[in-house]
């Protein structure tokens, strides 16, 4: 039988691609660079096999939920009190990973194509553009997100492809110039968004049929490969110094493509891939932050209790210098985000062995 308003298993990887995609194919770049080097592209790889036994987790998790929704399911396992203390920590969380992936898209654009711009406008629009969204149903934010993930996709094959008259992958070697070390110390980079692969278990009781631990692998492998593609094309483009000074490796990549002669500065192309990732993944994390929250549906609670903070989160985190934002992200944030989502997972999936044998019994 399905569910009311479900969405497909497709819909899920779709929406990781654009929800996680963002973060690991653009914004955790300048971390992995500055600190892995020349060797960043066996970071993302050796993060991603790290990373692979945790998706069994995830299906256990899944599977002991039997499709009833998280929330209700950890009411029923916590109590009341406890779960809520449970449910709404991981949606301030969730608020600050949906305000720093707006705050950097904002330092983005006006740093790039709209400097004269006043930053608090374009806060306004993007705020309620993601709230508005997020006040919906996930239905249509998949909707929305399949539309414009078609030309986010069809936009990167042809950077990737059209880049590759300026590549020179002998700028990969050699393997492991600095030693281990630097490898080891970035994994947690590619990993911090692997792990977040865990808020679809926030929505799985919206999905057709049950995730399983391969639908978890298929969307980890893809997202290493989105991780991976900027990475090494930042390294074999420009070089493995010049790759660790730039603010926006992945943007830059864009200014190197050209069709012979004639066409170039095609670069606005990625101002459509990385706005409309940034509306996905806003709106899909505060969506799931509602749910947490039990206000999905309620367009006027959301309005009234989840907006104002993020857009007043937002304010003040554009106010920061951006070494500062950088600096925040980089050495805090990325890494809280990993050790957050790990023992969430490790929670879940105790409370998880709790009900097993509490059924056991009766």
């Amino acid at each position: 039988m399905n569910k009311v308003g479900s969405i497909s298993v497709l819909h899920v990887i779709f929406l990781s691609m654009t929800v996680i995609g963002l973060k690991n194919h653009v914004t955790i770049i300048p971390s992995i660079l500055n600190v892995a080097g020349r060797d960043s592209w066996i970071t993302v790889i050796a993060s991603f096999f790290a990373i692979l036994p945790w998706v069994f987790l995830l299906a256990f998790i899944n599977k002991k939920t039997n499709g009833e929704p998280l929330v209700e399911w950890l009411d029923r396992s916590l109590g009341n009190t406890i779960s809520s203390v449970v449910r709404y920590t991981i949606a301030i969380f969730l608020l600050i990973l949906a305000v720093f992936t707006l705050g950097e898209t904002l330092y983005w654009i006006s740093a790039t194509f709209l400097p004269e711009t006043p930053i608090v406008l374009m806060l306004i629009i993007y705020s309620v553009l993601c709230i508005l969204l997020a006040s919906t149903n996930l239905q249509t934010i998949v909707m929305v997100n399949a539309f414009v993930l078609f030309w986010v996709v069809i936009f990167g094959f042809f950077v990737a492809f059209t880049n590759l008259q300026v590549k020179d992958y002998n700028l990969l070697r050699p393997f492991f110039e600095h030693g281990l070390q630097p490898v080891m110390t970035s994994m947690v980079y590619p990993a911090s968004g692997y792990v977040e692969l865990l808020m679809f278990l926030f929505i799985q009781h919206k999905v057709k049929k049950p995730l399983k631990w391969y639908h978890f692998t298929i969307m980890l492998f893809i997202i290493m490969g989105l991780t991976l593609g900027p990475t090494s094309g930042a390294i074999t483009e420009f070089g493995p110094d010049e790759a660790t000074k730039q603010r926006f490796p992945a943007y830059e990549e864009w200014s190197l493509v050209s069709l012979g002669r004639l066409i170039d500065h095609m670069d606005f192309l990625s101002i459509y891939q990385w706005l409309t990732g940034a509306f996905i993944r806003g709106a899909v994390i505060l969506y799931v932050a509602a749910d947490l929250l039990k206000m999905t549906g309620d367009r006027k609670r959301i309005w009234r209790i989840l907006a104002p903070p993020f857009f007043f989160m937002n304010a003040v985190l554009i106010l920061l210098n951006d070494r500062i934002f950088l600096a925040i992200k980089g050495q805090y944030l990325l890494i809280a985000t990993f050790v957050f989502m790990i023992l969430l997972s490790l929670l879940l999936t105790i409370i998880a062995l709790r009900s097993k044998k509490a059924s056991k019994k009766v």
